[in-house]
């Protein structure tokens, strides 16, 4: 039935692509908006600075994508394409975790552990090392090196749940469910706290933009990440739990 399960966590994802899609419409774009105005006053004050200075003006390039192509189509093919991704990576991870996680977890309550697994690992504990930024926030030139950074935070904090959700097993025996529960969750703060801090810091916000604009943009950042692993915990386990409820069974 692994079939079935992508397929379902795919359709799932597209549910959740469409709730995304209008909360960053929403919420998020406005932020955007607001980013890019800020860059435009401040290329503005550059170039008249350098005029004042008699200095070569820079040619100006060319608009690949609108604005407003960006700000529709663009954004809804991207969070549609993102989410039916992990759509489908979720149907499979529940595959394989279904039968296999320390207690008798119905269908509902594995996916439910596997979004919140999913959100903290893979997204919220390297969001707070290395938060999202609204355009002109970040030098071009270390782009290459900030996303590897970033995702080298997501790789150690899902090697550091992995870790912790198999320490559970040996902790179980000797310390009992709840306080397992509670050494497995110390175990994953300490790896990611010490790679939090060995770490490089990466700061290049502008000393003069504005903080609210900042705020909000990583508001929506987060919330449209909520919304998308709270759906695919929410309603993939529900369709799984009618369809185990009709005789489905893991093969």
């Amino acid at each position: 039935m692994v079939r079935t399960l992508l397929v379902r966590g795919m359709l799932v994802g597209i549910v959740a692509g469409l709730l995304s899609f209008g909360f960053l419409k929403v919420y998020g774009e406005p932020q955007v908006d607001r980013a890019i105005t800020f860059e435009t006053q401040m290329d503005e004050a550059k170039a008249a600075a350098e005029k004042a200075k008699g200095m070569a003006m820079p040619m100006e390039q060319p608009e690949l994508v609108s604005r407003r192509v960006q700000a529709s189509i663009g954004l809804f093919t991207a969070v549609i394409v993102y989410c039916t991704a992990f759509g489908g990576l979720f149907g499979l991870a529940f595959a394989f975790a279904y039968g296999r996680l320390p207690g008798a977890l119905s269908p509902q309550g594995v996916s439910a552990l596997l979004a919140a697994i999913g959100f903290i690992a893979l997204y919220l504990v390297p969001n707070l090392k290395y938060p999202a930024n609204p355009p002109s926030v970040g030098n071009p030139e270390t782009i290459g090196m900030r996303t590897a950074l970033y995702f080298i935070m997501i790789a150690i904090s899902l090697a550091a749940m992995v870790a912790s959700v198999t320490l559970k097993r040996s902790f179980v025996p000797r310390f009992g469910e709840w306080n397992a529960n509670l050494a497995m969750a110390a175990c994953y703060i300490v790896i990611v706290v010490i790679a939090g801090l060995l770490l490089p810091v990466i700061n290049e916000v502008p000393q003069q933009f504005p903080a609210v604009v900042l705020w909000k943009f990583r508001i929506a950042s987060v919330g449209a990440q909520f919304i998308m692993w709270a759906t695919l915990g929410l309603l993939f386990g529900a369709l799984t739990q009618r369809a185990s409820a009709s005789g489905w069974r893991r093969t």
